[in-house]
């Protein structure tokens, strides 16, 4: 059974920066797309950043410059360094990993930016 496990949130002021870690343990898989997530109360869940197994990456509107995505393909983990972070960017980030038709979701981590 793969699980996948976010780790790195917390609390910080508003312009510092945190590592979100996340790491997929359990054989059978090499994921190809590694993906970030985040999610406040009554919204949807929306694209962070992702990276294909060729380096491509893509993020979201709100984080371009600011967060970089980045990947360890032979421990199956992904990073997002994020950088003058913004009270704006307090969600839950969850961490996806994807090969073919699978799937599999993290738990999720709070990151909460103070003003």
């Amino acid at each position: 059974q793969v699980q996948v496990v976010e780790s790195g949130g917390g609390l910080v002021q508003a312009g510092e920066s945190l590592r979100l870690s996340c790491a997929a343990s359990g054989r059978g898989f090499s994921f190809n797309i590694k993906g970030w997530y985040r999610q406040t109360p009554g919204n949807e869940r929306e694209l962070v950043a992702m990276i294909t197994s060729g380096g491509e990456a893509r993020y979201g509107n709100s984080v371009k410059g600011r967060f970089t995505i980045s990947q360890d393909k032979s421990r199956n983990t992904v990073y997002l360094q994020m950088n003058n972070l913004k009270p704006e960017d307090t969600a839950v980030y969850y961490c996806k990993m994807a090969v073919g038709n699978v799937e599999k979701w993290g738990q999720g981590t709070q990151v909460t930016v103070s003003s």
